[in-house]
């Protein structure tokens, strides 16, 4: 990878590769789930914190099956333990669940056919087509290498099995390292049955190794994200300019548009359309709602019908009520608009409690910050604000009240009157305009 940080950290859609694993072992509700690391680990367990993570370092890299003997001191002598990898973070729970399967029953092995197996471990099989070895390429001979079937590394077995061959695992191969793969040997010698299984795809058992590889996995896990968004009756207009980095719901005749970004957890009702250029996190979308384009939306709440930008940006803690506006360069943070109420040009409106069918003028700001803290401005219902207006928090607006155009309003704005605050206009005769000296 070239990297500072361990391969296992490099995000693909939006999180570490590991947790991509991790979040699929969750699936199957294990007893324990152990993380074996090794160099670099320091960066891994404290960005991967959590209080269901059994954490073991394999000190000395001697090879896949040390690895796992690291491990087996946290296990349960009566449980199956099922092996997974670190850096091949797309297998599919269906697939591990099928894997464990087999492991109860003795012994499960997730193999694929690759047209090109060029650098894994080929899966040998006898006349009957039985598995009786897996052999490692470096240490294969030519007739070995010819055959496509290959070993993936994830496997399932029962630990009271396992921890015998581990014991038995010798490193006199090329690589002199404990391979994890000689069990599978010990296991047909002592007459249990190595079943196989195999994935759907080749991407699910696709490890990393570099940064072109790891691109490929993630416009394979797009592709997948924007097919089963479509599947869900969303209308992705190009599947290839779509990230989703999170866990995304759509109801029915949604409309995603080009380079639009989904990520964390976004959920988003029926009929909503969202423009191109959209990055929207961690947010509600109800019904009938149309997002025009390059709006940047986090930790929002967007009621019924309402109509965002194109070029808005909605903050923390935003939450806008059904068929409210909000124009376009208009920046709201942690503030609730109320229904119908409407946000068109420029303006920006934070730590702000808004009623209904207000209307905000072109240029309007809520002074919320006085350089050491914040405050709040409450405006009430169906206030008309002027363009280039200063609301200088803590401060209320009354019901119906009118501000014009041009004022900073730094007392309360009493209901149903019109507040204002200009310097009287006046024009200065014969003034003669300055001019740049030649």
């Amino acid at each position: 990878m070239k990297s500072a940080i361990p391969k296992v950290l490099h995000p693909l859609a939006g999180k570490p590769m590991l947790m991509h694993v991790i979040d699929a072992a969750r699936r199957l509700n294990p007893a324990r789930i152990i993380v074996v690391y090794g160099h670099g680990g320091e960066q891994v367990t404290a960005a991967l914190a959590s209080d269901d993570l059994t954490w073991v370092e394999q000190a000395e890299q001697l090879g896949t099956g040390h690895a796992v003997e690291q491990a087996m001191p946290n296990v349960d002598p009566d449980s199956t333990v099922l092996v997974l990898y670190g850096d091949v973070p797309m297998v599919r729970t269906d697939t591990l669940a099928e894997l464990v399967r087999l492991g109860n029953e003795g012994f499960g092995l997730l193999t694929v056919h690759l047209a090109d197996p060029v650098g894994y471990g080929r899966i040998v099989r006898n006349e009957h087509g039985a598995v009786t070895a897996i052999v490692e390429e470096k240490d294969a001979s030519e007739s070995e290498r010819q055959i496509t079937e290959i070993n993936t590394g994830m496997l399932a077995t029962p630990a009271g099995h396992l921890h015998q061959w581990l014991g038995k695992l010798e490193n006199k191969n090329a690589q002199q390292e404990y391979y994890l793969t000689d069990t599978i040997a010990m296991a047909v010698v002592d007459g249990i049955r190595v079943q196989t299984t195999h994935p759907d795809n080749e991407y699910e058992v696709a490890g990393v190794n570099s940064r072109a590889q790891l691109m490929v996995l993630e416009r394979n896990y797009q592709l997948n994200q924007a097919n089963r968004l479509m599947a869900a009756g969303v209308t992705v207009l190009d599947p290839s300019r779509l990230d989703v980095r999170g866990e995304v719901s759509c109801g029915q005749d949604v409309t995603i548009d080009i380079n639009v970004v989904l990520s964390g957890k976004v959920s988003i009702g029926s009929n909503v359309r969202i423009g191109p250029g959209c990055v929207i996190s961690d947010s509600i979308i109800a019904d009938d709602v149309e997002i025009k384009a390059m709006c940047v939306i986090e930790q929002s709440r967007i009621g019924r019908g309402a109509i965002i930008g194109p070029y808005a940006r909605l903050r923390p803690g935003t939450e806008l009520s059904a068929q409210s506006h909000v124009g376009n360069f208009v920046e709201i943070k942690n503030s609730q608009i109320g229904e119908g109420s409407k946000i068109n040009h420029l303006s920006y409106i934070g730590d702000t409690t808004m009623g209904a069918k207000v209307n905000i003028g072109a240029g309007t700001i809520t002074c919320n910050y006085d350089g050491a803290n914040k405050h709040r401005t409450i405006i009430g219902d169906r206030v008309f604000i002027g363009s280039d207006s200063q609301l200088v928090a803590p401060i209320t607006v009354g019901d119906d009240a009118t501000l014009g155009a041009g004022t900073t309003l730094t007392a309360d704005a009493p209901e149903g009157e019109l507040t204002l605050s200009r310097v009287k206009q006046k024009s200065i005769k014969n003034w003669i305009r300055p001019k740049k000296e030649k």
